[in-house]
């Protein structure tokens, strides 16, 4: 299962991927002379019109070898083979190589394994809204408000507290978390009773008549979280203390914990501490040690401040489902596709500025076992992962590394800066070595994090 699942997940993905590049450049006239799924020997293959369509060994990639295109270290990497006179074949250009093309056809053609595949997440997200439904969770229950980025007018739900339950807003009846949504960004600008329970009282806010100030109220609310264990980075405090998915934590140093916004708040407030986590592993109690780690966060007032890290990520929450038009599914799907794109992009910068530890990044390992799950937990769910996936792929392209695509528009903004003079051939390929070097770097950290974590180091 997982290994077919996995092959499913890359072929696919990577088809898609370099089936943009290959429209792009029939689009704008460049001759295509091979696509290639796989890198390494080639397994298959055959050749319809002036295209040679080929399957090879490995499958981590794929290519689309344009012609006059002077990326040969992609060429070799991927399958093709490195011809000894390649560099004066390259001047030699005609109207239907890569680098005769203008800027912006260039641009484009290097852009479109990118769009196809963030195209493809959208398309998947709005298929799976149109036929399972919208998705919301399945909670009308508070786990934090976040007082700071409330907008005028909604200062008196900070009042509220945790664990409280929405009950009406306005007229409407909250059932599930989408209603909440749809009050706050959708119901009418001004004045809105919010009725709750747990305990029960009636509060009066104003619902703002701008987008971006509905956005931030809407924002400022979370859902509530059992202080249950996800999962845990590898290389963190809770990875390394031995905390499993599905832990429950009571306690932190004797403070009972209610959620999992409390848990966090009291990790926060300890950087750089030893704690004692006293949880419940199955019905039975269990005390942890862990030192937490201490990093620089980011406040609202522009400065930083010192918070504890474990290392743990929540586990999930039950979710229920909306009928809804075709309308409000591709809406649906364009949210999920931007909400994921801010997720992963987020998820790069904290990798960069050390938020996050290396040791999260994962290997061919990763993605096959992630994508056995998926595939072992139904359809939708698979579907699921295989977008997220897509997006991921899209946004690790756009990275400016010399031999991704985003390397590639990088070079072309240098040749627009300079007045349409670009690298020479021979700059190229040397700072493509460059990217091919740090790719590998990159792999070798990936799978060595892997192999760590099934070696429980």
């Amino acid at each position: 299962m997982t290994i077919l699942a996995t092959a499913i997940v890359l072929g696919v993905l990577i088809f898609v991927h370099e089936l943009g590049h290959f429209w792009a450049a029939k689009a704008v006239g460049i001759e295509v002379e091979r696509f290639s799924i796989g890198l390494g020997p080639k397994l298959f293959g055959f050749t319809r019109g002036e295209t040679e369509w080929v399957i090879c060994a490995l499958p981590l990639g794929g290519y689309v070898k344009m012609g006059g295109m002077d990326d040969e270290v992609m060429e070799k990497i991927e399958g093709g083979e490195l011809r000894v006179d390649s560099v004066e074949a390259l001047v030699q250009s005609t109207d239907r190589h890569f680098d005769s093309k203008p800027i912006w056809a260039r641009a484009l053609v290097l852009s479109a394994g990118v769009i196809m595949n963030m195209l493809f997440a959208l398309g998947v997200y709005t298929f799976l809204a149109a036929t399972y439904g919208e998705r919301h969770y399945d909670s009308t229950r508070i786990g934090q408000i976040v007082e700071s980025t409330l907008p005028t007018g909604a200062e008196e739900l900070a009042t509220v507290d945790r664990a409280s339950r929405f009950v009406r807003i306005g007229a409407e009846p909250v059932e599930h978390w989408g209603d909440i949504r749809r009050a706050f960004l959708e119901g009418d600008a001004g004045p809105v009773r919010v009725d709750l329970a747990e305990p029960t009282r009636s509060i009066e806010i104003r619902i703002p008549a701008t987008e971006a100030e509905r956005r931030s109220l809407y924002e400022s609310l979370f859902v509530w979280l059992e202080s249950v264990v996800g999962i845990t980075d590898p290389g963190t405090p809770a990875g390394k203390a031995g905390l499993e998915t599905g832990d429950r934590v009571l306690a932190v140093n004797g403070t009972p914990t209610a959620g999992w916004y409390d848990f966090v708040d009291q990790i926060q407030a300890r950087p750089g501490e030893q704690v004692e986590l006293s949880i419940d592993r199955g019905g039975s109690p269990l005390v942890l040690s862990l030192t937490l780690d201490a990093v620089e966060e980011p406040a609202l007032d522009g400065r930083t401040r010192m918070i504890g890290r474990a290392g743990i990520r929540p586990s999930g929450i039950d979710m229920t489902y909306e009928r809804v038009s075709l309308g409000e599914a591709m809406a649906t799907g364009y949210r999920e596709t931007v909400g994921i794109t801010t997720l992963i992009v987020g998820f790069l910068g904290d990798l960069v500025t050390g938020d996050i530890s290396p040791r999260s990044l994962g290997s061919i390992v990763t993605i096959g076992e992630a994508s056995g799950q998926a595939a072992a937990a139904g359809l939708e769910t698979f579907l699921s992962f295989m977008a997220l996936f897509s997006v991921n792929l899209a946004v690790l392209n756009l990275l400016p590394i010399p031999i991704l695509d985003g390397g590639h528009l990088m070079f072309l903004a240098i040749e627009a800066l300079r007045g349409g003079r670009a690298l020479s051939v021979e700059q190229k390929l040397r700072w493509s070595n460059v990217g091919f070097f740090i790719l590998i770097g990159i792999m070798v950290l990936a799978l060595s994090n892997d192999v760590l974590r099934l070696m429980g180091i």
